[in-house]
């Protein structure tokens, strides 16, 4: 959708959406590309080293035999179809099958427990389920409380209640005639984190994926450019890894590596990346940080460029970026309803740390009031992406109410509070439900973690609110100190005087508590109502 510009606002004034009215994701990520020609679409190294590549023609009649059977089975369009698998081709087989039978589908994250897993499947009303062995272990249980799901499909072979993924494939034509989708048809569920309150499942159009074209190429150095290839340790079970890597790049017949290790490892993922050549990768902060607090380094890399997102990077991250993975990260950001809406691209404008970038070509991002009126420049607010952006969500499932509370005048409320300088870079302040009230001051955590962050005896570091009968919240801090570097008074004082120093009286610290790790979301977020309700 990009076409180079020599500059920012020359990019954000030429820039026009090119939406059509009938569109289908499965049909322009695979079939357009697959033209006989065996052009490269996946490349697959599971646990054990062991490599396998696919073709866009290898896709296409996969997922042309996969959607043989989902109707075989009696799915039909508007059904739902849940995949609970990892970083194989069976996942992106599953999806491009769902699209284009047009099924909604559901990515799952195969770390999730019973209980999460009957929420969602329970909530969504899925009919059919496509996953592994392991996945099938803790869905068989839950059976008899989810009466809509008749259909299970097991990757690694048939067990009891279950079918044979492949042997179904096998036994299925190969040719397929795609539903004939709108644009603005339904096409996906991707539940929430649920860091707050039940997960909601935000159902996103089959326009999703254009509506994030924009800031992936701007964040990725106008993407694609020749002998790209794209890898994420971040699953695809979530929009970062579906839709801001795996669908784009086959969007425009970039290839893909998939691995997702059990655990994130920084030197196994560093030798991944310069063993296969990789050029282009969305590494979120977590995984940033893990591999600075390595230490480690890798000669072989041939980075291109980096993105990341979920959380603000600061100064000496992205120093270190530069100097150890060869490019700067482009800070992207947004949410699960409506993602991908701003960025940073360094070649074009200057990075400025702590800053999410500006709003990304066809996005109007305003910081707005709770009535969703934009506030002037430099006061905070909550970010608002204006209603008819291509990639904002149709609405939740099952949930009117959370829908409606979502939009405030002709915007779609973030929940993230920010303020916007007169040349558009916009600044993270936190989250609404993380805002610390503090002797009548209002304090968002984000700044401070950002300034602890650049303490040499941090390696992570989350701000919470904590009940004070004197200044209604105090600050406290939770560290993750570096490796080699003891716990102790006398640098929790060094800490304090440190942010002191650097921010306000106000915002430093007056608690400070020392963990060996922090409680994440599966997408690597610091979940900051547990350390909320550690006190």
């Amino acid at each position: 959708m990009l076409r180079a510009a020599p500059d920012y606002e020359t990019l954000r004034r030429d820039f026009r959406w090119d939406i059509p009215a009938r569109y289908n994701m499965g049909v322009d990520c695979c079939d357009r590309h697959a033209d006989g020609q065996d052009r490269p679409a996946l490349i697959m190294e599971d646990e054990s080293g062991a490599v396998r590549r696919y073709s866009f023609d290898n896709i296409r009649e996969l997922s042309n035999r996969f959607a043989n059977v989902l109707a075989a089975d009696s799915l039909q369009a508007g059904d739902r179809l849940a995949i609970l698998l990892p970083q194989v081709v069976e996942t992106g087989v599953a999806h491009v099958a769902a699209w284009k039978s047009g099924l909604i589908s559901i990515p799952l994250f195969t770390l999730f427990g019973q209980d999460a897993l009957e929420y969602r499947l329970a909530d969504s009303g899925a009919r059919a389920l496509v996953t592994d062995r392991a996945g099938a272990a803790k869905v068989m249980g839950l059976r008899e409380r989810l009466p809509a799901l008749t259909q299970i499909y097991v990757t690694d072979g048939a067990t009891d209640g279950a079918q044979d993924f492949h042997a179904a494939l096998h036994r299925a034509p190969a040719d397929f005639v795609p539903l004939d989708t709108a644009a603005d048809d339904p096409a996906v569920i991707i539940y929430t984190s649920g860091t707050t309150g039940n997960p909601k499942g935000a159902l996103h159009a089959h326009r999703v994926l254009l509506g994030h074209l924009p800031v992936v190429e701007l964040s990725h150095d106008f993407f694609p450019q020749p002998g790209d290839l794209f890898w994420t340790p971040a699953d695809w079970a979530w929009i970062g890894g579906l839709f801001d890597v795996l669908m784009p790049a086959w969007h425009h017949g970039v290839p893909v590596l998939a691995h997702r290790a059990r655990k994130f490892d920084p030197g196994a993922a560093l030798d991944l990346m310069a063993r296969h050549g990789v050029r282009n990768t969305f590494l979120p902060p977590t995984a940033l940080k893990l591999i600075r607090q390595s230490g480690l380094s890798h000669p072989g890399l041939v980075l291109r460029s980096v993105a990341s997102g979920g959380e603000t990077l600061g100064a000496g991250l992205l120093e270190w970026a530069e100097r150890t993975l060869g490019c700067v990260p482009n800070e992207f950001y947004g949410q699960t309803e409506c993602n991908v809406v701003a960025c940073n691209n360094a070649r074009l404008f200057p990075v400025r740390p702590g800053s999410l970038g500006r709003a990304g070509p066809g996005h109007d991002v305003e910081i707005v009031d709770p009535l969703g009126r934009p506030v002037p420049i430099g006061e905070a607010g909550d970010i608002g992406v204006r209603r008819g952006d291509p990639v904002m969500f149709l609405r939740y499932w099952n949930n009117p109410t959370a829908t409606a509370a979502k939009f405030a005048g002709d915007f779609l409320l973030t929940g993230d509070l920010a303020r916007q300088d007169a040349e558009g870079y916009i600044w993270f302040t936190g989250r609404a439900d993380n805002l610390i009230t503090s002797a009548g001051y209002r304090i968002g955590p984000s700044e401070i973690e950002d300034c602890l962050s650049k303490h040499p005896a941090v390696a992570m570091a989350a701000v919470v609110g904590v009940p004070d009968p004197v200044r209604t919240e105090l600050v406290k801090a939770w560290i993750v100190v570096r490796a080699g570097i003891t716990p102790s008074d006398a640098l929790a004082q060094d800490i304090q005087d440190f942010v002191k120093a650097r921010l306000a009286a106000h915002e430093y610290p007056r608690v400070v508590a020392f963990v060996d790790e922090m409680p994440m979301t599966a997408t690597g977020k610091i979940i900051h109502k547990d350390l909320r309700a550690r006190g």
